[in-house]
């Protein structure tokens, strides 16, 4: 909620006086969730059984140590998803703006108003159900009805690969989302993929559809793709240059 309080006052500002701002700010929205999405990609991709298991046996013992404060261990991680949230709902505030910007100033305050705190409450809402799928399952299965065991049982079985699935979706959203907002701040990418899309109408609307998405997927990914490249060869030359 401290991140709607600081980015919707924000975004109304930029609509009143630097209303040419917005779709550079799209743009720079749309870049990070295609590095985001593209950097987690490589992670899975390169990364070995054996770093899970040293960065699992890292957390048991930082949580098994008493000079570590768990509450601070726990707020660190909390800092970092507040941060992400920050980017993405920054990014959701000003696609909204960007559709109503010739709407009066009190629709653009209660429209978007009512996205950050819906946004907030149905998503993190959603977030912490997911979480607590587990602990249901524990409850249920410790029930003594057979129904409500077996019931505990599949909820056990089903979380894990919700949580998987709901990883894989996210990042192909970030793909997706994140190209579409560059292709079409880019003309003559926006043109040469409406000449892909166009013709595919005539022949169907729903081919055209999914088209279009992979599309804006893949120009997500090749975004990605350079962003993050261009990030390890910077923080490589940064690291190599000498100190003064």
């Amino acid at each position: 909620f401290v991140n709607k309080l600081i980015l919707v006052p924000a975004a109304l500002a930029i609509s009143a006086f630097l209303p040419a701002a917005i779709v550079p700010l799209l743009m720079i929205g749309g870049l990070f969730l295609c590095y985001e999405g593209f950097e987690k990609v490589l992670h899975k991709v390169l990364h070995r059984s054996e770093d899970d298991a040293a960065a699992r046996a890292a957390r048991l013992a930082a949580m098994s140590d008493a000079s570590i404060d768990p509450v601070a261990l726990e707020k660190s991680k909390v800092k970092g998803a507040v941060r992400t949230d920050f980017v993405l709902s920054a990014e959701i505030i000003v696609i909204s703006l960007g559709t109503m910007s010739s709407e009066p100033l009190l629709s653009q305050v209660l429209v978007l108003s009512a996205i950050a705190i819906g946004a907030t409450v149905l998503v993190y809402g959603l977030v912490a159900g997911i979480v607590k799928l587990d602990d249901l399952g524990m409850a249920l299965n410790a029930q003594a009805s057979a129904a409500s065991r077996r019931m505990g049982k599949s909820i056990l079985l089903a979380a894990p690969l919700l949580m998987k699935s709901l990883s894989i979706l996210g990042t192909a959203a970030m793909f997706t989302v994140g190209g579409s907002i560059l292709a079409h701040g880019v003309p003559v990418i926006e043109h040469a993929l409406e000449g892909i899309v166009s013709p595919l109408h005539a022949t169907s609307a729903v081919l055209a559809t999914v088209t279009k998405t992979l599309l804006d997927a893949l120009v997500g990914i090749a975004a990605g793709g350079v962003a993050v490249g261009i990030m390890l060869l910077g923080t490589r030359l940064f690291k190599k240059a000498p100190a003064n």
